[in-house]
Formats: structure tokens, C-alpha cells, sequence
């Protein structure tokens, strides 16, 4: 997909400000609709599909024992998976990940045991042979499996999902406004990241202050930049928010905002498309359906950076 080139757009007249833009903010909201449905039936979404379909959705179970044991992990598979599906190879000294893997066997229609369980039971079951039984749950028994950072190989196919453009003056801006937008945020360097894939995460205080924005530090200003926004939103609309049915809506959302935000000051957001590509809208107007919750919070954190860019001027 092109990309394109953005402005910074100025909404000097104090008297039409918020509804120009707000009718701005409406426009770029469609814009970005519309990328997104072209994101979804691009080659190049279709070929991360692909990939993402061949990982497990593992259990809650699973789950934590996989954190417990490599709390970075992100895409975890077997060892004769990574070889024979993804063309890697589990690095030698490498420890594996231990999970319960499911034991499928035939198994008696009455008391549920596998044919050589059933033997030691007390179960009388006998109107029809083992051949005739149908497979099923019968156990589980642990299975090593390892994390992608613990293999080497072919790449998987990614998605750009950062923003492009110079905001060298508007980073510190952004990260100035924190105070204003009522949380603490921090540039956390890669060797001390501890969030997986996450480029930025928005927690809850321990203390019961601001909340707490991390974002991954990165090369690149405008990616950041758009990541501080991305949690900021999630900081004024969704702390405190524990409805897991509501969480890609509330992507939507913070996504949404950070590519107004970026449309505002010039950067190129167009893959903040890809981004809302990879979770799951109810329908394309989804994201319009929010348009006033993503309107108010775009122009709130718009009115705070700029009056943060202001002072840094000044400077």
C-alpha cells in the first residue's frame, strides 16, 4: 500500500476551532475506515493471516504457565512445528516451555476411560468393542513447546504497523503533556522491556496515582510518538475498564486517536490501518459508531500537546 504525505493543519480561528475540527476529525475518521478495509484485502495482511491462523490459541491454563515461564514470550509453538511449518529451528541450549497437552483416544461412552483405563475400572460397559469408540478428552499430559525468540530461521511475515514522519520537536512535546493528560509515562529501553511484543502498555498505579504509560524506546520518533498517544487514549477512556468482550473496540479506539493526533501534526498514520486490521470490528462503521468518544479525546490531547509545544518554544 502507498503511503501519503500529511500536512500539519491549523485551526487558527479561536471562534470555529472546535468545529472545524471536529468536522476534520470526521473526515480523517472515514479516511481511515476506508484503510482499513483496504488493509484487510491486501497480499500482505492476507500473508500474516496466514501465519497467525498455524499458532495455538492456548488455555487460560496455558497461558499462564507460558508467562510463568518466559513472561516475554509472544508466538510459542513445538519443536517439530517451528521446523516443519516455519522453516526455524529451536537454538541450541535453548530450555522448553512446559504446558499440558491434550491426550485424544478412543474412550467409553459410560465412564469416558481409554480402552487400557477401562480395563482397570469398574465399569461394565461392553454394547459395543473399542473399534467402535469415539475419540475424545481422555487426559492431559505435559509437552514441551518454545517461544519464536528462542529460534532462528525464516522471518515471519510482519506488518508496519508505525507511524512515518519528522517529529523530532513533537515527541517531547507529547511526552511533556503527560502531566496534563493525568498520567506518568516513561521511554523504557529494549534490554529492560518486559511486555512481549507490546510497543507501549497503560497500567493502573499500585499507589493509586496516575496511571502508568510505558512505551517500548525505539529509533524512531514518529512510531513512539504515536504509541505515547495510542496509551494516552487508553488512560482517559479505559483504565479501570475489565470487560474483555469490549477490548477490540477499545483498540478501535485507542488507535483511532492516535491517528487523528498524527494526522493534526503531519505524520503519516496509514499503518495505523494494518494495526485495526488485526482485531476484530463487529462491522466497518465500528469505528465511526465511536466517533465522539474518539473526537473528544483527539481534540483534548491535540489541545494539550500543542499548548506543550508552545512552552517548549519558548525554551
Amino acid at each position: 500500500m502507498a503511503t501519503s504525505d500529511y500536512a500539519a493543519v491549523s485551526f487558527d480561528d479561536s471562534d470555529t476551532r472546535r468545529d472545524e475540527m471536529h468536522s476534520a476529525i470526521t473526515e480523517w475518521v472515514d479516511d481511515l475506515v476506508e484503510a482499513v478495509d483496504d488493509a484487510q484485502t491486501s497480499e500482505e495482511f492476507q500473508a500474516w493471516l496466514d501465519v497467525q491462523r498455524q499458532f495455538h490459541d492456548y488455555s487460560y491454563r496455558n497461558t499462564l504457565l507460558i508467562k510463568q515461564q518466559c513472561p516475554e514470550a509472544s508466538r510459542v509453538a513445538g519443536y517439530r512445528t517451528w521446523q516443519n511449518e516455519f522453516d526455524r529451528h529451536v537454538k541450541e541450549g535453548e530450555s522448553a516451555i512446559w504446558i499440558w497437552a491434550p491426550i485424544i483416544a478412543k474412550q467409553c461412552p459410560e465412564c469416558g476411560n481409554s480402552p487400557s483405563y477401562h480395563a482397570n475400572t469398574n465399569c461394565d460397559y461392553d454394547e459395543t468393542s473399542h473399534e467402535e469408540w469415539s475419540k475424545g478428552l481422555v487426559g492431559f499430559r505435559p509437552a514441551p513447546v518454545f517461544d519464536i525468540s528462542q529460534t532462528e530461521g525464516e522471518d515471519l511475515p510482519s506488518l508496519d504497523t508505525s507511524a512515518e514522519g519528522n517529529a523530532d520537536t513533537l515527541l517531547p512535546a507529547v511526552l511533556d503533556a503527560a502531566e496534563d493528560v493525568g498520567v506518568e509515562v516513561e521511554l523504557v529501553p529494549d534490554e529492560e522491556w518486559n511486555y512481549g511484543d507490546a510497543k507501549g502498555v497503560c497500567r493502573e498505579s499500585p499507589d493509586g496515582g496516575f496511571p502508568i504509560v510505558d512505551v517500548l524506546r525505539r529509533d524512531s520518533d514518529a512510531a513512539m510518538m504515536s504509541t505515547v498517544v495510542h496509551e494516552y487514549a487508553h488512560a482517559r477512556l479505559h483504565v479501570g475498564v475489565d470487560d474483555d468482550t469490549e477490548r477490540s473496540k477499545r483498540e478501535v479506539e485507542a488507535e483511532a486517536v492516535a491517528y487523528v493526533v498524527g494526522r493534526q501534526f503531519g505524520l503519516d498514520m496509514y499503518g495505523s490501518a494494518f494495526y485495526l486490521a488485526t482485531w476484530e470490528r463487529d462491522e466497518a462503521d465500528v469505528i465511526r459508531e465511536r466517533l465522539e468518544r474518539i473526537s473528544r479525546t483527539s481534540q483534548t490531547l491535540i489541545e494539550h500537546i500543542e499548548k506543550r509545544t508552545v512552552i517548549n518554544q519558548r525554551h
